[in-house]
């Protein structure tokens, strides 16, 4: 049987207090919506469905490229309304409904609902909520069987007592959705169509059937800045676990953000407060120190990130060391054995093997041969004003602290660029270049002083 895959994402999200829509707010260094679009995608449906409400606009341009038909709820008028305006629009014989708001929610679980319940049954996802408060309570009949969903507001004193609640997520077959969805009231409280009221009415056809969730956090529902906190801290603690059982030895899990994708080799170390952005790859025993941020990066055996560095785009080789206080940019990339130190900054350039720049530097645009020291306050000028320009620097150069090398230009092999000097020319190979404004002292100079009265 054929399956499709509503989810619904029109909620106002008012209680977030923000201007960003609900279902778009980061988790993980990501939208919420797109990990519930990713376990939809993992079942492989015949289509998927998004209804959405006033923020369309932002939610279909932030998906160009998912596989998904949009469909507007141009009244909030409850989770019933909004199933029955695009259930016309699916092709499946099945429908699985989702929540926009509810991300964590797995492949793994889902597939199990759909291929639990039986396909002429109508199926409910549930968990035991250890604070059910605002929940809608699951109501069974003797046998098991599900009787009705009540959402607390309409619930009795006994009927709150229930900790086993609806996550919100269902299936059943197409043409029953389409016969039960308008026949749907709204005698309630809210004065909504709730989704769950198709229940009473699925009884007089079929068998209502629910499928406990056995890590009640995968149904967990965002309305709030608290909750997302909740969710990300969830989200952090699961992808640390796993990279625990891949070997990765951390100081603080619960201090630790992956904002993305990690590949790992063995015996990599993390220390607390890092974080982890886009797709960043470790090798083998590699040492990432406190307070260290890391995007996009590849980074080889044997490499130190020492404490509060941050790395994006960069391309590490094997036994360099990074920091502490040092930037790279991208464009990147370390040779084996590199050293950059403390405060230097690297910025689409390579830098050959045993190359060292270990303080208070600045490198960009640059191609840096290997056994090259660049001292203290070295810095390319690499930037007219309009234009980037290149610098080189040959194998075993020394340049001398507090040089200035204004681009384009080139220094050779062996050369030697005297502290202090501003060079403007390429300097020969196996030479030493200085280039420094004459010194000069005067006798008579005398010292500014205090006028009488000045602070």
């Amino acid at each position: 049987m054929t399956l499709s895959i509503i989810i619904l994402a029109a909620g106002k999200g008012t209680r977030m207090r923000s201007r960003c829509p609900k279902v778009l707010q980061p988790l993980g260094g990501r939208p919420m919506l797109s990990y519930v679009f990713d376990a939809a995608l993992s079942l492989s449906p015949q289509d998927i469905v998004c209804v959405v409400g006033a923020d369309a606009d932002a939610i279909q341009a932030q998906f160009p490229n998912v596989p998904c038909r949009y469909v507007i709820q141009a009244e909030a008028l409850g989770t019933a309304h909004a199933v029955l305006q695009a259930v016309p629009h699916v092709k499946g014989e099945r429908v699985l409904i989702l929540a926009g708001d509810g991300p964590l929610i797995t492949a793994s679980s889902l597939a199990t609902l759909v291929e639990t319940i039986p396909p002429e049954d109508l199926g409910v996802l549930t968990y035991d909520a250890a604070d059910p408060a605002g929940l809608g309570r699951v109501i069974r009949h003797p046998d098991g069987s599900v009787s009705r969903v009540v959402e607390e507001k309409d619930a009795t004193e006994m009927e709150r007592a229930i900790i086993e609640v609806s996550s919100g997520i269902y299936v059943g077959r197409r043409h029953d959705w389409m016969a039960w969805l308008p026949q749907v009231g709204n005698a309630n409280k809210s004065g909504e169509y709730y989704l769950p009221d198709v229940i009473p009415l699925a009884q007089t056809h079929t068998t209502v059937q629910a499928m406990r969730l056995a890590d009640p956090f995968e149904a967990f529902g965002i309305n709030d800045m608290k909750q997302l906190s909740q969710a990300e801290r969830f989200l952090q603690m699961k992808q640390a676990d796993e990279l625990m059982t891949q070997g990765v030895r951390f100081a603080d899990p619960m201090r630790f953000d992956l904002r993305g994708k990690l590949t790992v080799g063995q015996d990599v170390f993390i220390d607390a407060n890092v974080i982890i952005e886009g797709t960043v790859s470790l090798g083998n025993h590699v040492q990432i120190g406190a307070n260290v941020v890391i995007k996009d990066c590849t980074i080889a055996d044997n490499v130190t990130i020492l404490p509060f560095s941050h790395l994006d785009g960069g391309k590490i080789e094997a036994g360099a060391s990074v920091g502490p206080f040092a930037r790279i940019r991208p464009g990147t990339h370390l040779g084996k054995d590199v050293k950059i130190g403390n405060f230097v900054e690297i910025k689409n350039s390579t830098l050959g093997e045993d190359s060292k720049a270990s303080h208070l530097s600045y490198v960009g645009d640059a191609q840096v041969g290997a056994h090259v020291n660049i001292g203290a306050g070295v810095i390319t000028c690499n930037y007219d004003g309009v234009n980037k320009h290149k610098t080189v620097i040959d194998d075993h150069a020394f340049v001398g602290s507090n040089a200035s090398l204004v681009a384009p230009v080139s220094v050779g092999e062996g050369a030697t660029i005297g502290a202090g000097t501003v060079l403007t020319k390429d300097a020969p190979a196996h030479q030493l270049t200085v280039a420094r404004a004459k010194q000069s002292s005067h006798a008579g100079w005398q010292r500014p002083e205090k006028t009488k009265g000045e602070e």
